[in-house]
């Protein structure tokens, strides 16, 4: 090993570019290895010298004074770096550092130092939790106060509640109280919800509970019935009014606050400011059920509730929904079916066709399902989704029959939200059912309505699936030529890669190699742009494909 010739490459690395850290980095651990303890040092000094900022340099050469057991040199590293006023990290090693070595004093010191460059309130609590942790309560103490009258107005939450929460361990309830009280007096009430929330846990603890409590409801009530006056059509604060009450678990009251709020009824006849309104109800619904255990009067609000919504303009399916949910709770399964059967009656939704055909599947009653879904599928028969869920009831039935019969209605309506949807699960299902021509069949029809690209390669990789290469390459080759014909470059040249991967799955070395000489160019191109009024509007740049029969064209 050549030591002198490695130090030569690195000092003319650092001529070049002395202010790369990676290779002074590379340098010091060179000399490391090697054992050359002074060269190392030597490197580190030059590197904190000449870019005092990067902090890796400096934990490293303490890491190597540790580690030689050079502690008198570790401090005097650890005063240089401090000389710069480096991030927390720093600091937090020195003072692990002499705690370690049991030089409390010096920690201490180090602690004063580092308040005045970083005077943020998760210091000082540090460091008067590290004066607590070693008994110093009177210096703990001070560490808190200090604090107080060094950061005023920033101190923030966050450090009285640790100064009270300190004065808590010490049993000094009195001295808590007047700091979480000093605390509200000077922070503003919206930055101190934490603070506020830990005061009421502290009385509620240490203070006169059931006083405390009922002085925060009345100022609370206080604040809300000041604010309903003003606005007595926001929800939010009706829905916190009651929450308040709940709280209290007087009933009465909470009745009272829910009554005058579903009094409130919104005063446009449109669904979005009904949201908010409806969900009072709800509310009030679940608390007579839930926490009051009347089930008479839950089900008298939920009817109540029913009628207030002008169904004839707008609805809410999960209202229903809901009511009906309460009925089969009370195990009234005919009371459920009423409501919804009136639903789809008054306002059918599908939201409400889904949650009975739910109850109804789980029930076992695949004649009322079958008439739901019919029901549905004359009200909504673009609706995708049904079609196919309906054809998996029979599915799961083992009635191929009906489903073939299912899908072929489906796939004949003039309007389909999502055809893809269905004819996807139909060719599933036959796929399922190995009834290869009959997928084959389906998949021609599908090509008679449409040219998609998606289709040929999903036909092809059918053909390949069954072991009919030839056929699949028939396909594709068949979707070739029709997308070269209408020049739909993008379509072909996704059909061609498609077709590659086909081929290189079958493995044909004859094959492959003339379907790659059939992929395209990508090349981009410029084309003018014009406004809806016909006016030029530019240049844009845009990507196309170039096939080898067109180059030779």
């Amino acid at each position: 090993r050549d030591l002198a010739r490695t130090r030569s490459v690195y000092e003319r690395a650092m001529d070049v570019d002395h202010r790369n850290p990676r290779i002074w980095l590379h340098y010091a651990e060179f000399e490391m290895r090697n054992k050359n303890v002074n060269h190392a040092r030597n490197i580190w000094d030059r590197a904190v010298t000449m870019m005092p900022r990067q902090n890796t340099f400096w934990f490293r050469y303490v890491f190597m004074e540790q580690m030689l057991e050079n502690y008198p040199g570790v401090r005097q590293l650890f005063e240089r770096w401090m000389q710069w006023q480096p991030e927390e990290a720093a600091w937090n090693a020195y003072i692990k550092f002499e705690l370690k070595h049991g030089e409390v004093d010096r920690a201490r010191e180090v602690y004063k130092r580092y308040v005045l460059v970083h005077p943020r309130p998760g210091i000082w609590i540090k460091w008067a939790r590290f004066e607590e942790k070693l008994g110093n309560l009177a210096g703990g103490r001070e560490v808190y106060e200090q604090a107080i009258d060094y950061l005023e107005d920033e101190s923030g939450e966050k450090l009285y509640l640790a100064f009270a929460a300190f004065e808590e361990r010490q049993k000094e309830f009195e001295r808590a109280r007047a700091i979480y009280r000093y605390a509200l007096d000077h922070i503003p009430r919206h930055a101190a919800q934490e603070l506020y929330t830990r005061y009421i846990a502290f009385e509620k603890q240490y203070g006169d509970k059931e006083g405390i409590e009922e002085a925060i409801r009345n100022k609370r009530r206080l604040q809300y019935e000041a604010e309903l006056k003003e606005s007595p059509h926001n929800y939010d604060i009706w829905f916190d009014y009651a929450r308040l009450e709940e709280t209290a678990g007087q009933r009465t009251a909470v009745e009272e606050v829910y009554e005058r709020a579903i009094a409130q009824i919104p005063p446009v006849a449109q669904k979005r400011y009904w949201q908010r309104y409806i969900y009072l109800w709800i509310n009030y619904a679940v608390y007579e059920e839930l926490s009051a255990g009347d089930v008479d009067k839950a089900r008298a609000v939920y009817g109540a509730c029913l009628k207030v919504v002008p169904h004839e303009q707008f609805t809410f399916g999960f209202l229903w929904v809901l009511a009906a949910q309460f009925e089969v709770r009370q195990r009234d399964l005919q009371a459920a079916r009423r409501i919804l059967g009136r639903a789809i009656g008054l306002c059918p939704r599908k939201k409400v066709f889904a949650a009975y055909l739910d109850l109804e599947r789980k029930l076992g009653n695949i004649d009322r399902c079958r008439t739901l879904y019919q029901k549905q599928l004359e009200l909504f028969p673009a609706d995708c989704t049904a079609w196919v869920e309906f054809a998996r009831l029979e599915h799961s039935l083992r009635e191929v029959a009906r489903v073939r019969a299912i899908f072929e209605l489906a796939v004949e309506q003039p309007l389909l939200d999502m055809p893809e949807i269905v004819w996807k699960a139909y060719i599933d299902f036959e796929l399922a059912e190995e009834e290869h021509e009959r997928v084959r069949g389906l998949y021609d029809r599908l090509l008679d309505r449409t040219k998609h690209v998606k289709v040929y390669i999903s036909y092809a990789q059918f053909e390949h699936s069954i072991g009919h290469v030839t056929n699949a390459r028939v396909v594709m080759k068949k979707a070739n030529e029709e997308f070269k014909d209408a020049q739909l470059n993008e379509e072909r040249a996704e059909l061609v890669r498609a077709w590659l991967e086909l081929e290189n799955e079958v493995g044909e070395e004859e094959h492959i190699a003339h379907i790659k000489g059939l992929q395209p160019e990508r090349v981009k191109k410029r084309r003018k742009i014009e406004t809806e009024d016909g006016m030029d509007a530019g240049m844009e740049e845009y990507y196309d494909f170039i096939f080898p029969d067109q180059k030779q064209a």
